[in-house]
């Protein structure tokens, strides 16, 4: 059994490469040259049936015939790719460039829609992201000693209806709230640059008194008809990180589109630091 594993940044491709290998299969990594962990390289010299392969994000044609060449017919991505990296110094190759300007709009599900197209197009399948690794979702309730308080209650309701909406443009999966007032709004930038964001924000008002309730509750969600092959909300201990810098109290996420990595250590980190997490169910 052979997987194609394109991989990202993060941990995500790591932890996908492991579950992968727990089953059996026979791993062939495109890793990222502009994202990957070079660690992915050591873990190959560590394992004789783990392959890596280095690309360069413009290098679809060069992706599609590593794949073949090595006869992988199911692929998985991994990983984030910053989507600023389309408007980066990357130089597509005609395959690339073709899909690109073909596009109506360049968000992540059009661009990562049509990527997996053309593979499918040439035998190799995408599969879901999550498919090794469905006991890492949220599981609805709320997963920290700390259940959510009223007030954060009420900025998890309002910033539902606001991520919700963002997502469905495929902006964004992640608003950051204080006092049922939108602070930040993912774009571009990520999560975690999002979080860190509305904390500086914050830090820049004056005084110290408020009739406002300051700290900040971020909540992320999945896009209203998530295709689970790519971009699928992913919470890591550098979140938490991030909130902590911030000084944010709460985390919602979306319970079952949600992947948490390092459960245990992110849930002791977020008690240590006295930040409420809480999966929902899905906005009907």
């Amino acid at each position: 059994m052979k997987l194609g594993l394109i991989a990202g940044n993060g941990r995500f491709p790591f932890l996908l490469l492991d579950a992968a290998r727990a089953e059996g299969y026979e791993v062939v990594v495109a890793a990222i040259r502009e994202e990957t962990d070079p660690e992915i390289d050591r873990r190959a010299e560590a394992d004789a049936d783990i392959t890596v392969h280095w690309l360069s994000l413009g290098e679809l044609s060069r992706l599609i015939e590593t794949f073949q060449s090595a006869g992988v017919t199911q692929a998985v991505m991994a990983g984030q790719v910053k989507h600023k990296q389309i408007f980066s110094s990357i130089r597509p190759d005609w395959r690339l460039a073709k899909l690109l300007l073909n596009l109506r709009t360049r968000n992540t599900d059009m661009l990562l829609g049509a990527v997996a197209k053309v593979l499918g197009d040439e035998g190799i399948e995408l599969i879901s992201s999550t498919a090794f690794l469905e006991p890492l979702l949220a599981l609805e309730g709320v997963l920290t000693e700390r259940a959510p308080t009223e007030d954060e209650c009420r900025n998890i309701e309002y910033g539902l209806k606001v991520a919700n909406a963002v997502a469905g443009f495929d902006i964004g999966q992640t608003v950051v709230v204080a006092a049922q007032a939108c602070v930040a709004v993912e774009a571009m930038e990520g999560t975690d640059a999002a979080i860190e964001r509305a904390g500086l924000l914050m830090g820049s008002l004056d005084g110290d008194a408020s009739t406002l309730e300051r700290r900040l509750t971020i909540v992320k969600v999945a896009k209203p008809n998530q295709d689970m092959r790519f971009d699928v909300p992913v919470i890591g201990m550098a979140t938490v990180e991030a909130m902590i810098r911030a000084d944010a109290s709460c985390l919602s996420v979306e319970a079952g589109r949600t992947l948490l990595f390092d459960r245990g250590a992110l849930l002791e980190r977020a008690r240590q630091a006295g930040i409420a997490i809480v999966a929902v169910p899905r906005a009907s």
